[in-house]
């Protein structure tokens, strides 16, 4: 195609120096911006350097605290683990103590009444003579219900002669409110009469081991001893249901 006569040719110029200033600036927004993003860089490593040291150095301060802390502690706890030793130790050496007072204070009744018992029957009261009854003991047994027993019968007299008779026991009580009564013999496996044989001159312990029933409530112990010969003799006691602990 021809041209036409007096046409402009320059805009081809206009638009070349264009592009170019174009490209310049946007060369150096490019390098502004490099240099932005490394200053922001390095500035915000050298912060984050510091942040981490200033961390560490407390990370460091508090490990200090917390094992100084963690070792007062432990000593307190010892200190306080010593005192409740000590204070165990104490209160354990002071209930044997007590305990042990208890057993001699129990064994000194125990032989005053058997000096007691032994002089009654070496120098009785020239008042008493004949058969009699001492006292009945139960203490608690191996197991619920069951007892031990011990029943002591004398012969008071200056001259002490064999003597023979018979002992019966009974337990009082009730179940469910109605009256009951029980022989030795019904409570016993080692007694097998309802007559519990005696013969002594001085004095016979009858002793043993019974097993009250099931929902019986004892109440009270009947004891009657006969002699027999030529001058018989009965007596009978009774006492109260009193069990002494083991």
């Amino acid at each position: 195609m021809a041209l036409v006569k007096g046409s402009r040719k320059h805009r081809v110029k206009v638009i070349e120096y264009r592009l170019r200033y174009v490209v310049t600036v946007a060369c150096v927004l490019l390098a502004l911006l490099i240099a932005v993003i490394a200053l922001t860089y390095m500035l915000g490593n050298k912060i984050g350097m510091a942040g981490q040291e200033k961390a560490l150095a407390d990370v460091a301060r508090l490990n200090k605290e917390l094992n100084l802390y963690t070792e007062k502690s432990e000593k307190l706890e010892q200190q306080l683990e010593n005192s409740k030793t000590a204070a165990e130790i104490d209160r354990q050496s002071n209930e044997d103590v007590r305990q042990e007072v208890i057993v001699l204070k129990d064994e000194i009744a125990r032989l005053t009444e058997e000096n007691n018992f032994y002089r009654g029957l070496m120098a009785p009261n020239e008042k008493a003579s004949g058969l009699t009854l001492g006292a009945v003991e139960l203490v608690e047994g191996r197991e619920e219900n069951i007892y031990d027993y011990k029943v002591v019968v004398q012969q008071l007299a200056k001259r002490h002669n064999l003597l023979n008779g018979t002992l019966k026991f009974t337990v009082v009580g009730s179940i469910n409110g109605i009256v009951q009564r029980f022989s030795l013999m019904e409570l016993s496996d080692s007694v097998n009469s309802s007559s519990i044989k005696l013969r002594f001159k001085y004095f016979q312990v009858v002793s043993g081991e019974l097993r009250l029933p099931t929902d019986f409530e004892p109440e009270g112990i009947e004891i009657e001893a006969r002699s027999t010969g030529s001058k018989p003799q009965t007596v009978s006691k009774k006492f109260r249901w009193l069990v002494e602990e083991k």
